[in-house]
């Protein structure tokens, strides 16, 4: 059962962002470090805020992430 959210609240959805390989190719180092520290300082506001990370697979992010340099 999903818990109460206000209409004007603010999700992890609509703060990640997932780039492809070809994408993430792009970005030069500054802009890759730039996305790690933005997502880091994300997850810790959420985090401070009660933000229930139950749906999400970190570990299989992470895993991925390092899988292709990221």
């Amino acid at each position: 059962m999903d818990s109460y959210k206000p209409d004007n609240a603010v999700t992890y959805d609509d703060v990640h962002i997932d780039f492809t390989l070809d994408e993430w190719a792009l970005l030069n180092p500054s802009q890759k470090s730039l996305y790690k520290d933005v997502m880091l300082e994300t997850y810790r506001n959420l985090t401070s805020i009660g933000y229930s990370w139950e749906n999400h697979n970190f570990e299989e992010h992470c895993q991925s992430a390092r899988r292709h340099g990221r």
